[in-house]
């Protein structure tokens, strides 16, 4: 976002009083702790029940914030800013944004419902995100400010959108629409949520087909009471599992862990599979597929695609439990709706015979007590739960409409009594209304891991991609390096989301990395950097395609090549342009020609190179050269050769230093996990392996007293030392410890003292309220891998290519 400050006063009809006339917005902001707040942003001082934004505008001045939209200006205030006054901040910021959007054309999906939005939005974005540069509310930005701060996004590099549209109330839907503007619209579901804001269900229906009004088609489970509400002009494309006469008629089918969906629509028919059987899973796949085909994906893509979706966590999340037990943790609502959808989750994944569901008062249910807790009395029954323990002083009083029920006043009151309850080898779903605080139930019950883990971010890898596809041609081809295990964060998993993101190759190091991806089922073109000639037959054998950077390679691989008949088997020609590590040099290249020349049995696919100061610009003359010398050498053989290679020499940091050498494709390697030689590049990555471990064993030493081998580390007083299970042996350089370094405990600082340990680091505590069991963090955030190897003056890629195999990776998205 770069708009000019008077366009955007002329758009919100403010009265401007100040002398600031010629700045360009490109932060808009309401939150006063923003570190992005300066010079280039306009706050939004909003008025709610518990805060007022005028209150922090002389703050937000110090920090450099010169204008600010406003209701009326700060006392002694006047001359300090420029501001902009109107008569309500939040419709000027919703005016705003609603102008915003106008500037863009691209398709934008608008979703609302009872429940399913955030699901269905972020499924979406999975499912389409290899095709668009999506733009889609954060998190469940759905509300008066959420929608249009999720607007306010949208940049020039976006050409789909995916917002979701909630409300509690009448006449909000319009102010929303106004905004988001959809031009393909979801309805997910209606259900009770938000029920006491409306008079009827007919009068909630109506409130939320506003949205819809200028869509060009509506996308929604065709139902009876809905259709009779439709305004008759939009275009509809609905879906049923049970009316014959919906546009795509859907019958399903369970299978272990998975649901069948036999689809038809028209004439054809095709089946996909989903990795869920819950009902609210599947209702909300279906929609997700009802947008792919009106998109007009082909079946096979949407089969393909549909089967990797992922549980999102948002307010169910499965855990493991103390005393044998499963938790499911629906901490943060308590409608009826919801209950159901969460019993039949805890159906489908209990894992012990035995169901507890801890319950709180209901809430947002439109019914009279009397008739919500009878009703929740029979979905208890039906769904054969074990036992009840309700807690709040509602469902105290309802107590006898449950069997086998325990309640209690409040949640200290449950805690107080917990070793009572005797919970063990069973199921147990947590639901509550947030303000319960039922995460102190779930944190009371949770199984404490002590195990060291490096957690992946599936998100932030995909994030990265998409950060430096957006500095490449659109005809430039990308090509990922996946070799020393994913630089640390694993193989298999990036690679097959890289194969979904349409990545045009896979670059490893050796065969047998190769080998693995293609045994795994990986499909893309992996490309081996440094093959030995001992592993050609088995390159040949698995359809790796090889680096061949010598003429005695050339030769040999050449042998194998006629021994089996191949014909124009892909080989990658490397030549050496002046990082004399491999690669054909300028005096090779007419015998390189002949040899080719000779042989059918191999053909060249791509020509590179690989620069060895890409990243530095004291020597951005030599990497110039490196490229000259590349297309000298590559012209000659594309010229004797009468061939049309990809050509390629860009690594990451010649992405974005190099553009005008793209060629045809580019090599990306660490900036896909996160890591970039320049620093303000670096605010734009997403930070994506994070290595955590638990605090073994807390002691306190007296003064004179050592710590590990050595004793390197004496106290000097009373010292509170915490020993963590991590060490050398998991790839902790020993250079880290006696004070160099430090983890992260429960956001504070630890110094690690003394020697790190084969599998063991010890660090100081004394200042840090923390206990055994605690989590820990060895690198992610704080400190990153960056600032780690600039202490142990080395580079991020040893940081992370160190790291042992026996640590355990978690892959997750967000």
């Amino acid at each position: 976002m770069s708009l000019d400050l008077k366009n955007i006063v002329t758009v919100i009809q403010a009265k401007w009083l100040g002398n600031r006339t010629d700045t360009n917005i490109e932060n808009i902001s309401i939150d006063s702790r923003s570190l992005q707040n300066g010079p280039k942003t306009l706050f939004f001082a909003l008025v709610g029940p518990n805060n007022d934004g005028h209150d922090y505008i002389s703050t937000l001045i110090t920090q450099g914030v010169h204008n600010f939209v406003v209701t009326h200006i700060p006392h002694e205030l006047a001359d300090k800013a420029s501001f902009f006054v109107v008569d309500d901040t939040l419709k000027s910021l919703q005016i705003f944004a609603a102008y915003y959007r106008s500037m863009f054309h691209f398709p934008i999906i608008g979703i609302t419902g009872s429940n399913g939005k955030t699901i269905v939005k972020e499924w979406l974005n999975f499912l389409l995100s290899p095709d668009y540069n999506i733009i889609r509310s954060p998190k469940s930005y759905n509300s008066q400010v959420g929608v249009p701060l999720s607007v306010l996004a949208i940049n020039e590099k976006h050409n789909f959108g995916i917002f979701e549209a909630g409300i509690s109330t009448r006449n909000e839907m319009e102010k929303l629409e106004f905004i988001i503007k959809p031009t393909i619209g979801i309805l997910t579901n209606i259900g009770s949520a938000h029920d006491e804001g409306f008079s009827n269900i007919g009068e909630k229906i109506k409130e939320k087909l506003k949205l819809f009004k200028n869509v060009s088609v509506l996308i929604y489970n065709k139902n009876k009471t809905i259709d009779s509400f439709l305004n008759p002009t939009i275009d509809t494309f609905s879906w049923s599992c049970t009316d014959h006469h919906a546009d795509v008629f859907i019958t399903t089918k369970s299978i272990l862990d998975k649901t069948i969906l036999k689809v038809k629509i028209q004439n054809n028919h095709f089946e996909i599979k989903i990795p869920f059987r819950d009902d609210a899973s599947i209702e909300n796949a279906i929609h997700c597929m009802m947008v792919m085909l009106y998109l007009e994906y082909d079946y096979q893509t949407i089969e393909t695609r549909m089967e990797l979706l992922f549980p999102v966590e948002m307010r169910l999340k499965l855990k493991n439990g103390i005393n044998n037990t499963t938790l499911i943790d629906d901490s943060y609502s308590s409608d009826f709706q919801s209950l159901k959808i969460a019993l039949d989750f805890l159906e489908s994944q209990k894992q012990y015979k035995k169901k507890t569901l801890i319950l709180s008062d209901i809430f947002q249910s439109g019914l009279s007590n009397e008739d919500l807790y009878s009703g929740v009395s029979q979905l208890i029954i039906s769904n054969k739960i074990n036992r009840v323990i309700g807690i709040g002083e509602t469902i105290s009083k309802y107590k006898s409409k449950f069997l086998n029920c325990t309640t209690f006043q409040n949640t200290d009151d449950f805690i107080a009594n917990l070793n009572q309850l005797n919970l063990s080898n069973e199921t147990i779903l947590i639901k509550g209304a947030r303000t319960f605080h039922f995460e102190k139930i779930v944190a009371a019950l949770e199984e404490k891991t002590h195990e060291t883990v490096l957690e992946i971010n599936l998100n932030a890898i995909s994030h990265n991609l998409n950060f430096y596809k957006a500095k490449l041609n659109p005809e430039t081809k990308i090509m990922v390096m996946v070799k020393a295990f994913g630089y640390g964060n694993g193989g298999f998993e990036i690679a097959k989301l890289l194969e979904h993101h349409k990545v045009d190759y896979l670059g490893v190091a050796f065969a047998d990395e190769g080998i693995s991806l293609k045994n795994s089922g990986i499909n893309l073109p992996i490309m081996v950097l440094n093959p030995e000639n001992s592993s050609f037959e088995a390159i040949i054998q698995h359809q790796l395609e090889p680096e061949i950077y010598s003429i005695k390679g050339l030769k040999a691989f050449l042998k194998i090549a006629e021994q089996k008949k191949l014909y124009h088997f892909p080989i990658h020609i490397k030549l050496d342009t002046g990082m004399h590590r491999l690669g054909f040099e300028e005096e090779n290249i007419e015998e390189l020609i002949l040899i080719l020349k000779a042989s059918k049995a191999v053909v060249v696919k791509s020509i590179l190179s690989h620069m060895a100061t890409s990243d530095d610009v004291k020597h951005q003359a030599f990497s110039l050269s490196q490229i000259d010398l590349f297309e000298k050498l590559s012209l000659q053989l594309i010229t004797a050769l009468q061939i049309n290679p990809i050509r390629h020499i860009l690594n990451t940091s010649g992405i974005s230093n190099f553009s005008q050498a793209q060629y045809n494709m580019v090599r990306l390697g660490i900036g896909l996990y996160g890591i970039s030689n320049d620093a303000e590049e670096q605010k734009q990555l997403e930070n994506v392996g994070t290595l955590k471990s638990i605090i073994s064993q807390i002691r306190t030493i007296d003064a004179g007293e050592s710590v590990g081998y050595g004793r390197r580390f004496v106290a000097e007083k009373p010292t509170k030392i915490a020993t963590i299970p991590i060490g050398y042996a998991d790839g902790i350089s020993r250079h880290w410890g006696n004070g160099v370094g430090f983890v992260t405990i429960n956001n504070q600082k630890a110094t690690i003292v003394g020697s790190i340990c084969m599998d063991m680091l010890m660090v100081d505590v004394t200042n840090i309220n923390c206990f055994e069991g605690d989590s820990v963090i060895i690198f992610g955030e704080s400190p990153t891998v960056i600032y780690m190897a600039e202490k142990l003056k080395t580079i991020p890629y040893e940081i992370l290519t160190s790291i042992s195999q026996r640590v355990k990776r978690v892959f997750y998205r967000e």
